[in-house]
């Protein structure tokens, strides 16, 4: 089968092979960045990755259903209940992105964070949210029941360098007018640091040794068939000559 490939076609597939092995996954980004919002907020997700020269389209999922919308960013001017669930998206030239969740909650005040689960030494940023931005005063933060934090004026509350001691379930509440509000409870954790791992990256390296040992298959097989057709073509010609001897046995 080799020996009908051209080494330009060969070098063709072999450019394929790692273009695929090297294709990263697009990623869906939240603007703001919180994944939990109140009803009537506005959001954009954007499709993050490699697109195409001219073409700056993106496909869009909501819950694995497909969105009829293309273009690279998805506008929420007001988010509804069914709003909430998994968004994913996809480019031209990248793999579809790990989903990411909203969702949308109904409430006078809602506690936000760029994510939920953190590494020790990071920075913790919590936000007492309050529904269409309503001022909110004396807001005060609660881990495990227990006041951290309080703010005559809404603030967010940072945690910096945080620890396994601030992993727990956290809340905010605050004066909506005369009126005394908090939000649903939160779980967050604080994990060790992470491991380095190679693991991740055998895939890679298994697919673009498949394409290596392809190709020098192919060079070892086009030389050994070149070799075999030469001696062939050499001895038709001496034979031809009547350059051939016979020699009688005994």
């Amino acid at each position: 089968m080799w020996r009908l490939l051209s080494p330009t076609a060969l070098l063709l597939l072999v450019s394929a092979g790692t273009r695929a092995a090297d294709l990263s996954k697009a990623m869906v980004v939240l603007e703001p960045e919180w994944n939990r919002v109140l009803v009537s907020d506005s959001v954009i997700l954007t499709c993050q990755g490699a697109y195409p020269p001219g073409d700056n389209s993106a496909q869009w999922w909501h819950n694995e259903s497909v969105i009829p919308h293309r273009a690279p960013s998805y506008s929420i001017e007001a988010a509804r209940s069914e709003d909430s669930g998994e968004y994913k998206c996809q480019t031209g030239l990248s793999e579809a992105s790990d989903p990411v969740q909203l969702e949308v909650h109904t409430g006078w005040l809602l506690l936000q964070a760029p994510r939920w689960v953190f590494q020790e030494g990071d920075t913790v940023q919590l936000r007492c949210h309050s529904w269409k931005n309503r001022a909110v005063q004396k807001v005060q933060y609660f881990q495990d029941g227990r006041g951290k934090m309080f703010f005559h004026r809404n603030s967010d509350f940072y945690i910096p360098k945080a620890t396994s001691k601030h992993s727990g379930s956290y809340f905010c509440r605050g004066l909506i007018g005369s009126k005394n509000e908090s939000s649903e409870a939160v779980n967050i954790t604080v994990q060790g640091p992470p491991v380095p791992s190679t693991s991740t990256f055998l895939p890679h390296w298994y697919q673009i040794a498949f394409f290596l040992v392809t190709a020098l298959l192919f060079v070892v097989d086009t030389g050994l068939h070149v070799a075999v057709q030469r001696d062939l073509q050499s001895s038709v010609k001496k034979w031809k000559d009547g350059k051939v001897t016979w020699s009688q046995g005994p």
